[in-house]
Order: C-alpha cells, then sequence, then structure tokens
C-alpha cells in the first residue's frame, strides 16, 4: 500500500465543474458530514444508557465528536513520530490529509447504530436469526430463497456495514451515491474488509465481523480498488479505532460515575485484584499500577473538593486518555512496515505498555456497568420494542412490490416506511431478479428501523400497540 493511493481524494460520482472553492476535498468531506440529517440524529441515540434524561450523559452524537478529537490527535502524533524517525514516505500535503481524513471518519463511525447502542444490532441480529426459518415466499422459505450471503447480511447485521450503506446510498439528496464522500475516506470507514459469508471466528480482529452488505458489493470492490487495498485493511483504520476504544472506554467509566453506579473506591478496590491476576509484561504492569497511584492520589488528596469523586475520575480519565493515545502512537510506528504491508493483524494496544490498563478499564465496564441492573431493565425493553417494530413490518417488505395480495393492515405498514427509503428501494431494485428485490425490501426495513432514534422508535412502538 502506498500513500498516494490510500488517501485517493476521487469521489465515487465525479464532478467536473471548476470550483472557487479552496478547501480539500477531505475538508469538503467534513462539512458534507456535520450537516446531514443522519449525523444530528446520533444526538438522540444511546451510547450506554439508553434514553437517557440527563445532558451529562453522553449519546452517539457525543461520543462521535470525542473520537473524531482522538482520532485527529493521533494522526497528528503518528505523522510527527514518524518524521522525527526519519521514516519519509509521508509528505505535508499527505500529513494534512491524513489529519482531516480521521477528523471526519470519526464523527462517521457509529452513524450506522441501531437504536439503543450496540444492543440494537443484537437484536436485529436475533430476530432474523429466530424468524427467517419462519417466514416464506411463494411457498418457499426466506432462507431458501435469498442467496447465502443475503441470509448472512440479515442475520450478522452491523453497524459499520450500515455506515458505509448510509453514506454510500441512504443520504439520497441527487443521486444513489449518499453523500459521496471520497474513496479515501469511504475506505478508512470500512473496518472490516470481508462480507458476512467471510467472517473468520479466529484471532484476528480484521475479519471478525462483515464490513459490507451485499447491496454495496460494487461500491466496496470500487473503493478497496481505488485505494489499493487489495483486501487488507486502511492504515488509517488501525488509528480510529484506537480513538474509538479511548474514548468508550474512559467516557464510560465516568458516565457511570456521575450515575453513581462506579465509585473511585470500586476502581481501587478491582484494580488491585486485576493488577494481582494480570499476566503481562513488567511495562505494562507498571504503567497499569501508576494510572491507579494517580487515581489514588487525585481523590484521598483532594476530599476538601466538593465533589472528590468527579473530581477525582474526569482527571484521571485526561491522565488516563493520554496515556493511551501514546501507547497507539507508538505502536502504529512500531509496526508500521507491517501496516502498510496489510500484515498486522491485531489492535494498536497489543503488546504495548497500554494494554493492561484498557484491559482493566473494559474489566470494570463489563462488571460494574453492563451488568447493572438499570442497564438490563433498558435492554429488555429494547429487545422488546425493536423486535415487535421488526414483527410488524418484515412480513408487510415481503409482501410489497410483488404479486402476492397485501392486506389494507399491510398496505397501512409500509406507508410509514420513510419516503427515502422507498425512494432508494425503487431505484436499486429496477429490473433486478425476485429474490435480489426482496433481499433490498427487507434491507429497506433494517434501513429504516436502525435509521430510528431512540425516541422515534420507543414513540413508534406505543402508537402501534395503543399504548399510552
Amino acid at each position: 500500500m502506498n500513500w498516494n493511493e490510500l488517501l485517493n481524494s476521487e469521489r465515487i460520482r465525479a464532478s467536473h465543474s471548476k470550483s472557487t472553492d479552496f478547501r480539500s476535498e477531505f475538508q469538503k468531506d467534513y462539512h458534507r458530514i456535520i450537516v446531514s440529517s443522519a449525523f444530528r440524529r446520533l444526538q438522540d441515540k444511546t451510547q450506554v444508557f439508553p434514553l437517557e434524561k440527563s445532558d451529562f450523559i453522553r449519546t452517539r452524537l457525543t461520543h462521535s465528536l470525542e473520537v473524531s478529537s482522538i482520532a485527529k490527535t493521533l494522526g497528528q502524533n503518528v505523522c510527527s513520530r514518524l518524521n522525527y524517525l526519519n521514516i519519509n514516505d509521508l509528505t505535508p500535503e499527505h500529513e494534512a490529509n491524513i489529519i482531516d481524513i480521521l477528523l471526519s471518519a470519526g464523527l462517521l463511525h457509529d452513524i450506522g447504530n441501531p437504536p439503543f447502542g450496540h444492543f440494537g444490532e443484537v437484536v436485529i441480529q436475533k430476530w432474523f436469526t429466530e424468524n427467517l426459518e419462519l417466514l416464506d415466499f411463494k411457498g418457499l422459505k426466506l432462507q431458501d430463497y435469498l442467496d447465502a450471503q443475503m441470509i448472512n447480511d440479515l442475520k450478522n447485521f452491523e453497524g459499520n456495514a450500515q455506515s458505509i450503506r448510509i453514506v454510500t446510498k441512504l443520504h439520497n439528496l441527487i443521486d444513489l451515491n449518499g453523500m459521496n464522500l471520497t474513496k479515501g475516506l469511504l475506505s478508512t470507514l470500512i473496518k472490516y474488509p470481508c462480507n458476512s459469508t467471510e467472517i473468520k471466528k479466529d484471532n484476528s480482529i480484521i475479519y471478525k465481523k462483515m464490513g459490507y452488505f451485499y447491496a454495496e458489493s460494487e461500491t466496496f470492490n470500487d473503493i478497496i480498488f481505488s485505494t489499493g487495498l487489495n483486501g487488507c485493511r486502511h492504515p488509517l483504520t488501525f488509528l480510529l479505532e484506537a480513538a474509538d476504544d479511548i474514548a468508550y472506554l474512559t467516557a464510560d467509566i465516568e458516565d457511570a460515575a456521575k450515575k453513581g453506579i462506579i465509585t473511585v473506591e470500586k476502581i481501587l478496590l478491582a484494580s488491585k485484584s486485576y493488577i494481582d491476576n494480570f499476566i503481562g509484561k513488567e511495562t505494562e504492569i507498571k504503567y497499569l499500577t501508576e494510572a491507579i497511584e494517580k487515581l489514588d492520589f487525585l481523590y484521598y488528596k483532594n476530599m476538601n473538593h466538593n465533589d472528590p469523586q468527579m473530581f477525582a475520575m474526569q482527571n484521571w480519565i485526561i491522565h488516563v486518555q493520554g496515556l493511551l493515545m501514546n501507547s497507539a502512537v507508538y505502536s502504529f510506528t512500531k509496526h508500521y512496515d507491517d501496516i502498510m504491508c496489510g500484515n498486522y493483524q491485531t489492535d494498536l494496544f497489543d503488546d504495548t505498555y497500554g494494554k493492561g490498563l484498557a484491559g482493566l478499564l473494559q474489566s470494570l465496564a463489563i462488571n460494574n456497568i453492563f451488568n447493572n441492573i438499570q442497564i438490563q431493565k433498558l435492554e429488555i425493553a429494547a429487545e422488546k420494542i425493536l423486535g415487535n417494530l421488526l414483527t410488524i413490518f418484515v412480513p408487510a417488505a415481503i409482501k410489497y412490490d410483488s404479486d402476492i395480495k397485501m392486506s389494507g393492515f399491510e398496505k397501512r405498514v409500509i406507508n410509514l416506511v420513510s419516503k427515502s427509503h422507498m425512494s432508494v428501494y425503487k431505484e436499486s431494485s429496477l429490473n433486478l431478479d425476485e429474490n435480489k428485490k426482496l433481499y433490498l425490501r427487507l434491507i429497506m426495513i433494517t434501513d429504516f428501523i436502525s435509521g430510528m432514534t431512540d425516541s422515534y422508535a420507543k414513540n413508534l412502538y406505543k402508537e402501534l400497540n395503543a399504548l399510552d
């Protein structure tokens, strides 16, 4: 891979008109994103705590802004370190473009996530896994009528793949090219360069999920060919993933502390046990221990503060983010050659002094946040809401645009689907075989439901079920 191809500024729909706009193509991407309705909807989508009323707790929007900022910082620091190490295949223009791409990629990385956080993904996956064999079309079970990749797309529904679908198709202002972003940015967003039949349950993080739907196969091939990826992950994707990890690993702890779910005392107690059982290098244990001592110091030395818990927690979070960012930058430059050759298969914290600290934060979240009774109650509600909406909309979509007669109820259901999603289906399905059209109708429903905000999904569920 080389940076001239990786930072491809072409768009899928090329523009040949002259412009007096002196921004780079990647700077133009940023503006296209922040004025989009899909980006604005992130303000009412769950990060961790569904249907949260507090304005302190993060939503997908505030999380994405934080990821964007961290990704930009990682890009700046990596470029500086590569220059310091005399790895001189980056020009000043390359460096500027890298920073602009990461800034935009951070904004977009979660744009395809459904309502109620990652749990929403699980609900959609589970619903199709359990119901595809129960549904039929013209005397055949759906799973016998659809191709293998089509079936796996539904059973493995993925927010990352949906992000690619939104920005390349669903943001349908002019045509079916969506926001028509640069190929350098689009390739950075493809976290998993494989389809739903190529998922590998091994140690490689690159193929553990799908990166695009069957419906975007042609677009995917165009992007990877134009950027010279040849089946590899874009180097900047590693930095984007690290930025996402740093943001959520630290923010989840801070949000939970604000809600009283986790305390400094709990962290200090859990950390002692974690360190005692941690198997790693001396440097990992050293940085992990020093980080915990920093929290202890901030808390007990500031007991006269009006809120020593949050004072210590927020200052510690800033300290931890710095450690993890330095760790990611160090790892990227250390493994630079392997990354550029497509041979690097793990996250940037693996085999660095930040691994133990990242593991501790993840352990704290699993044991103290995601097992919390408040979260579990809300997740049960989310499953009921999304599962019910799928049960209402999917059967109607199966019959729609076919020679099977629809009931009056099913017609009314289809009329509720977003007109923009209906338009994308009609344009995409022209002159296609019937099984492909059926697949696109099912995808139209996942487009519609996954695009909902938390509040809209909740309110629609209540309206359709005659609830107050």
